[in-house]
């Protein structure tokens, strides 16, 4: 038999409907290459059983020839970001260690329906809040990826970390992840799998724990653009306990891919060029440009002029949002209470929210009150928001010239987990190229593009009009096809 964990959604999927392994077959081999690689710190939580229940259910309803799902028998990932009924859900946070939701949110729900198990809650950047998954109070997360001749522990990018190293690992055939600035793109190109974030709206952000609710957004990271394909059609969708979520029908998005783009314009926004861009980075964008004319696009030069903004937009909007949002984590109503000796209601707050959060949560926290305090408010948050006003409108304006963008994810490859940890603002700035779409609430991916002189990985992005990941998705393919990127990390971690 193949070896289960080398396949991809699709081929589970299709290989359990034809009863060419069963789903339970499946779930065993995940499960033991989840045991097997600890040294990654992928996961806070491993749920084989739920994985095997799941599987047990598909292959009885095989059994009876009935239909199997959307992702039926696949075992995924499950950020721990997403509140799942009966298993703990920290968001990487000691201030909710110990929390069992007795709910589940919508996207999980969606994906337990259409025919998907759960192999475990991955681990990720406290509350989402990072881009190397070093500020986990479970610890670091370690890329599957090695420099060519160093064994030195590589980051796999943030807040979706443990998703991306579970995915790239072979150890979960996909995995959940949310982006708020970036955070499927940027781990998704750092460890050479794709990761769409689909419209703002698209997905159900119902029992996904908050970091700033007008940016965040769930979305599937996969090895393959048709796999993620498939994914997102079963999380997506419209969810009356979302107030933003779109009342819009969800597109067969598997069975329309074409990688044909005969007649499509492809953008390439000048602004993108920026100081400090790796010139591998650079040479793989170029590259990209020539994939895409050989599947018949035009490529165009379009201008994006608020690009330079849309950074420190972000970094006043996001943690201002976050401060609201982290509010409710008080000691009171559940998660850590730090009650010392004699301590009144204050003294409390202060402990709980002193010892449960992490230094980047704090240093957000502190952001976001200050430019939403009197006195500040118009001239920080309020600016903020008339830029990615005019963000958004550059996309707006760009979108007569152009049916997608094509730029690069991030401005490096993968680094050395420590290396920017004395350095916020250079930590910050990996999501440079992601935060724009982020702003503007539109679809983008991240698909690999080759491995760079070190021999990691690296990816180029597209951007999409809003609501057409269609789009998206087909470019995407045009460049997979493409680059023919088959590399895979050594499995150091067995």
């Amino acid at each position: 038999m193949t070896d289960l964990t080398e396949l991809g959604v699709k081929a589970l999927r299709d290989g359990i409907a034809t009863g060419d392994f069963t789903a339970r077959e499946a779930a065993e081999a995940f499960n033991a290459a989840v045991e097997q690689a600890s040294a990654l710190n992928a996961f806070i939580v491993t749920t084989p059983d739920h994985a095997l229940a799941a599987a047990d259910a598909i292959d009885a309803k095989r059994a009876k020839g009935e239909d199997l799902g959307k992702m039926g028998g696949v075992p995924i990932g499950m950020k721990d970001l997403f509140c799942t009924d009966g298993v703990q859900t920290t968001a990487a946070s000691h201030i909710l260690e110990g929390f069992v939701p007795r709910y589940e949110s919508t996207v999980s729900q969606k994906l337990w329906e259409a025919g998907a198990g759960m192999l475990g809650k991955l681990n990720l950047d406290q509350f989402a809040m990072g881009s190397s998954n070093e500020t986990s109070y479970f610890g670091n997360v370690s890329s599957p990826w090695r420099k060519e001749g160093s064994n030195a522990a590589m980051s796999p990018g943030g807040s979706s970390g443990g998703s991306s190293a579970a995915v790239a690992a072979r150890i979960a055939p996909a995995a959940t992840g949310t982006d708020t600035g970036g955070s499927i793109r940027q781990p998704a190109a750092f460890t050479g799998i794709t990761g769409i974030k689909p419209t703002y709206g698209r997905c159900s952000r119902w029992g996904v724990v908050a970091f700033a609710s007008s940016l965040d957004q769930a979305g599937p990271m996969a090895r393959s653009v048709e796999d993620c394909a498939i994914m997102l059609e079963a999380m997506a969708g419209f969810d009356p306990k979302d107030a933003t979520s779109l009342q819009m029908d969800v597109p067969n998005w598997e069975d329309a891919l074409d990688a044909d783009l005969k007649g499509k314009r492809i953008g390439i926004p000048r602004e993108y060029r920026m100081d400090g861009t790796d010139a591998e980075i650079l040479d793989s964008w170029e590259q990209g440009k020539e994939w895409l004319r050989d599947a018949g696009a035009e490529i165009v030069d379009i201008s994006l002029p608020h690009t330079k903004y849309a950074l420190p937009a972000y970094y006043i909007i996001a943690p201002a949002e976050a401060s609201s949002n982290l509010a409710r984590y008080d000691g009171v109503r559940y998660g850590l209470r730090d009650l010392p000796d004699g301590a009144g209601l204050q003294d409390m707050y202060a402990a709980t929210r002193a010892d449960g959060f992490g230094d980047e949560v704090k240093r957000r926290i502190l952001i976001g009150t200050y430019v939403l305090s009197a006195g500040f408010y118009d001239a920080y948050y309020t600016q903020a928001q008339k830029v990615r006003a005019l963000v958004a409108k550059d996309f707006e304006n760009a979108w007569a010239e152009c049916d997608a963008i094509l730029a690069p994810t991030t401005p490096t490859a993968s680094f050395l987990l420590g290396s920017l940890n004395d350095d916020p603002l250079t930590m910050y700035l990996n999501d440079v190229f992601a935060v724009p779409a982020s702003l503007a609430g539109l679809p983008a991916m991240s698909v690999p593009a080759g491995l760079n002189s070190d021999g990691l990985p690296l990816g180029l992005q597209i951007v999409g009009k809003p609501f057409d990941e269609q789009g998206v998705l087909n470019a995407g393919l045009a460049i997979e096809q493409r680059a023919g990127f088959v590399a895979k990390p050594e499995a150091w971690w067995c």
